[in-house]
Formats: structure tokens, C-alpha cells, sequence
């Protein structure tokens, strides 16, 4: 098969879609199936892939990390004209919500190719974190949206799941990267019988890293937080539950993003240089390393994450976390997590002081690493072929 997919966002840039996307197309590849990604060309220097489709765009952002592709009937000729020295698509599989999706349903209804959409993106959360005014940018959302996908299909009262709705109308099958957020969707009216396929950890990297070892550095316990620095991500609460926790320990971050600033000037002001060290962003298998090196993953976010990827890949390199959302607890093994009494600030600097506490003392939670194969992608890359098969059978 010839998957074509679309995404918001470059396969390059920052963010856990995208390193689900890049696993995606490996993991495909490797099944002997062809994957193109097609997404905004990137505004700064990348790896990038023969596999890419980079449309035009405008940076978004200051850090020129992200951009955008204004969709239109010049969009639609350039990608035409990309993809006809290519082989024949089979499917098209729609990863995103916004440009992306719409560049991706009008292909697809322009060469009558079935679709495939995965959810990653809780919007109305989203929005409501990172815009000042949410209700009036989703009706600015839901305006452009009728008006570059016609003929409007969603029956749902104008909301953020009446803009999803719109997108798993046009699609032959939905998917979704966790379980509670398949319910949140079918909950909303978004779609109906989501099937719920993870993003995995590399099975390669995985053994490489459990293999080779990761011997410790330094007596004190060691947490390592990883993510995109930014308000939903709870990068600055974060910082604060480590004040407040006032423990002998290292915090290592990783990742970047347009709080980063912040919160090394919150560290210098705070005095926690001795503690917190900004690791930036780092490789694949470097990430891998640097969770199974440590004695626990924080996850920090609450209500705006869709997927569990640091934490399953935590669990699949036998490392315990502190799960902060209770969704994406409910997700995890028994016996591989903590758990925040709440999800206030306090709540998780207790945690951390219990967590750090109990590993001084010898009583930390010990993880072997899980050996379930739904932690693996070569597993979840099956069953998604499994739904592109479905799609295509009718």
C-alpha cells in the first residue's frame, strides 16, 4: 500500500505527534508498505525525509518551529503536482485537525480515496489553555472550515466536537491514540466505533537501551520530565512542585518550547540551579536512554493529553512515574506508577517528596520492564494496517 499522510505540523518538528508520526512511517516501511507524510514546510534546518511532501507556508511561531499552509486551490495544484511523480495513493490517513486535515479530505474527495482519521488533539482543552478567547476562535474555525470543505456535514450544535465531527464525517474509519480519549470522543458525538491503536515504543531502540544498560550518575534520585514547554504541558507548575518539594534531588527537562525562557529565569530567581537542569532536545534513542536512566518519569499535564507515549515507553524500559492525569493513569499496569493526590501544585510536590523519600530509603517501586507487546510498535503498526485493510476491503 501507498499511505499518504497529512499532518499539521512537520514530522521534523517538536511534539509527540510527530514522533508518532516518524514511528508510524518506520514501522510501515519496515512492513513494506510506502508512506508519504505530507505537512508545512519547516522554517529552520531539519533531517528531513524522501518521504516528505513539505508544502508552502508561513512560520507560526518566533522559534519558527511551526508553521502553516494557507489551503487553497494553489495548495491543492502544488500537491497534485507532488504526488503524481509518485506512486498511486491507497490511503489517505489524516492526522491532524486543522490545514493539515483540510489539504488532506480535499485530496482525498478530489481522487476518490478512502481516509483513515487519528485524533490526537483534545481542541476545546487546547484552545481554552492557550487562546484568551476559545468560543470566538471556534467560530472562526468553523467558519474557514465550511468554507474550504463543502458541502458541511456535521449535525452537532457549533462547538469544538462540531469541528471534529465535521473532519470523522468525511473519514472511512477513526482512530485514537488511548483508550479514554476514544470514550471522550464517542462521548461528544465525534465519531462512533473509534479503535484505539497506541503509539508504541521503537521495539528496536527499546531492546538496544535495556541491553546496553544505563548505569547511574550521581547519588541523588534522579527525575526526568519530558515534553513540549508550553502552558497545557504544566512545565512552570511543574517548576514550582519542585520548590516546593525542597528535596535533595535532580530534576533533569527535556525538550524545548516557547516557555523555556521562563522557566530558567523561574530556576535562577528560585535558586534551583544545584537541582533542575534543561537538557534541551535530544534524539529518539537518547529520550529512551535518559527515561531508563532515571529513577522516575513525571508526566505534569491534566486533561489536554490524548496519548500516554513518555509513560508507556517509561513502563516499557521498566521505569515508574508520577502520573499527574488521571486518564493516562487509568491506561498504565498496575504497580508502575504514583499517582498526585489531586492536581494541584501541592499535591504534586508531595508526590515528589514521597517519591524521593521512599528511593533514599531503599523502598522505591521497582518496575520490571513490561513485555507486553501492545507497549511495542511493531504491534500497534499491525493492527493499523488491520483498519487500512478494512477501509480498503469497503
Amino acid at each position: 500500500m501507498h499511505i499518504l499522510m497529512f499532518s499539521d505540523q512537520h514530522a521534523d518538528s517538536l511534539g509527540g505527534v510527530q514522533v508518532s508520526l516518524r514511528l508510524q512511517k518506520r514501522f510501515l516501511e519496515q512492513a513494506g508498505h510506502t508512506v508519504t507524510v505530507c505537512a508545512p514546510r519547516m522554517h529552520r534546518d531539519h533531517a528531513g525525509d524522501p518521504g516528505y511532501v513539505d508544502t508552502p507556508s508561513v512560520p507560526i511561531t518566533l522559534d519558527r518551529e511551526y508553521s502553516m499552509t494557507l489551503v487553497g486551490r494553489r495548495a491543492d495544484r502544488f500537491l497534485d503536482a507532488a504526488l503524481a511523480t509518485r506512486a498511486p495513493v491507497d490511503v489517505v490517513h489524516v492526522q491532524a485537525d486543522y490545514w493539515g486535515a483540510m489539504l488532506g479530505y480535499r485530496y482525498a474527495a478530489r481522487h476518490g480515496i478512502r481516509t483513515v482519521h487519528t485524533f490526537h488533539n483534545h481542541m476545546e482543552f487546547g484552545l481554552e489553555q492557550v487562546v484568551p478567547f476559545p468560543r470566538l476562535v471556534i467560530r472562526a474555525l468553523l467558519w474557514w472550515q465550511h468554507r474550504v470543505l463543502k458541502p458541511t456535514r456535521s449535525t452537532l450544535a457549533p462547538s469544538a466536537w462540531a469541528f471534529l465531527n465535521e473532519l470523522a464525517v468525511r473519514a472511512d474509519a477513526s482512530t485514537a491514540p488511548s483508550g479514554h480519549f476514544a470514550a471522550l470522543l464517542e462521548r461528544k458525538g465525534v465519531a462512533s466505533d473509534v479503535d484505539v491503536i497506541w503509539t508504541g515504543a521503537d521495539d528496536a531502540v527499546v531492546e538496544q537501551v535495556l541491553a546496553a544498560g544505563t548505569p547511574r550518575v550521581g547519588s541523588r534520585p534522579l527525575f526526568v520530565w519530558m515534553g513540549r514547554m508550553s502552558s497545557e504541558k504544566r512545565i512552570l507548575e511543574y517548576l514550582e512542585a519542585i520548590r516546593l518539594a525542597d528535596v535533595d534531588a535532580e530534576f533533569r527537562l527535556y525538550g524545548a518550547g516557547l516557555l523555556l525562557a521562563k522557566a530558567q529565569a523561574f530556576v535562577r530567581t528560585n535558586g534551583l540551579d544545584d537541582r533542575v537542569v534543561f537538557a534541551g532536545k535530544v534524539p529518539y534513542r537518547d529520550a529512551l536512554t535518559a527515561i531508563a536512566s532515571a529513577d522516575a518519569l513525571v508526566q505534569t499535564s491534566i486533561g489536554f493529553e490524548t496519548q500516554g507515549m513518555t509513560v508507556f515507553e517509561a513502563a516499557a524500559l521498566g521505569t515508574p512515574s508520577i502520573v499527574s492525569d488521571p486518564n493516562i493513569a487509568g491506561e498504565l499496569p498496575d504497580g508502575t506508577y504514583w499517582q498526585p493526590a489531586d492536581g494541584s501544585v501541592p499535591a504534586l510536590a508531595e508526590a515528589i517528596s514521597r517519591v524521593a523519600a521512599d528511593l533514599v530509603s531503599g523502598a522505591e517501586l521497582v518496575v520490571e520492564p513490561q513485555t507486553s507487546q501492545e507497549f511495542r510498535q511493531s504491534y500497534q503498526t499491525a493492527r493499523m494496517i488491520g483498519v487500512y485493510e478494512r477501509v480498503l476491503a469497503g
